[in-house]
């Protein structure tokens, strides 16, 4: 609990409007701050659906998430799903289809693949939706289509999105609430005052800039 976004999640809590973003370096915290808010709310902290967890045998549970309370507005489901980048395949194997399947999860590129989830029933209805850098498998393009998917979630008024990323343009999420999440904890910031969207911008506009100190 030593790291400062973490130990303000613990003391203090967050709370999470229909979209919420956090965004910050590597070791910053933002997928322990994630996975500890996924395993509070009963998913899995490895990735898998509300049911995942009860499938599977966790020995070590997440030591943030076990000490975090939620509290649930009058009404809401318990429905979740969490996905991971780095443990998506194995997320596939719970989801179902076998290798004759056309449709098969295992038989698609990685891009390919995490559309054809975000295109199932699972993210379709009320419930809470968790991503730790979905860009990884994400052209830009496919980013741009999350986006919009994922706004279209958020704006039905039954569906909550928390999403840790270093996309820039998935921090534009439209209606959502960015945290930088930095040595200072977990900082409301606006998109275009991130230190991740100043650092794009000085690359796009020269790169060699940055490039001649490697």
């Amino acid at each position: 609990m030593t790291v400062p976004a973490v130990a303000q999640l613990v003391e203090e809590g967050l709370d999470l409007g229909p979209a919420t973003v956090l965004v910050g370096e590597n070791g910053a915290g933002k997928s322990t701050v994630l996975e500890g808010i996924a395993w509070a709310c009963g998913l899995d902290s490895r990735g898998g659906s509300a049911n995942t967890r009860a499938m599977v045998t966790q020995d070590d549970p997440d030591p943030v998430g076990r000490v975090l309370r939620v509290r649930r507005g009058h009404g809401a489901g318990r429905w979740g799903f969490f996905l991971r980048a780095e443990t998506m395949h194995q997320v596939f194997d719970t989801v179902g289809g076998s290798r004759d399947d056309p449709d098969d999860f295992h038989a698609m590129s990685h891009g390919e693949a995490f559309n054809a989830l975000l295109g199932t029933q699972r993210y379709l209805g009320p419930g809470f939706y968790c991503f730790d850098e979905p860009e990884s498998a994400l052209s830009f393009t496919s980013q741009l289509a999350l986006v919009a998917q994922l706004a279209d979630l958020a704006a039905t008024g039954t569906a909550q999105v928390l999403v840790a990323t270093h996309s820039p343009l998935l921090a534009a999420l439209p209606g959502a609430r960015v945290l930088l999440v930095d040595d200072d904890g977990l900082t409301d910031v606006p998109w275009d005052s991130l230190p991740l969207v100043a650092h794009w911008r000085a690359f796009m506009d020269d790169p060699r800039r940055y490039l001649r100190h490697l």
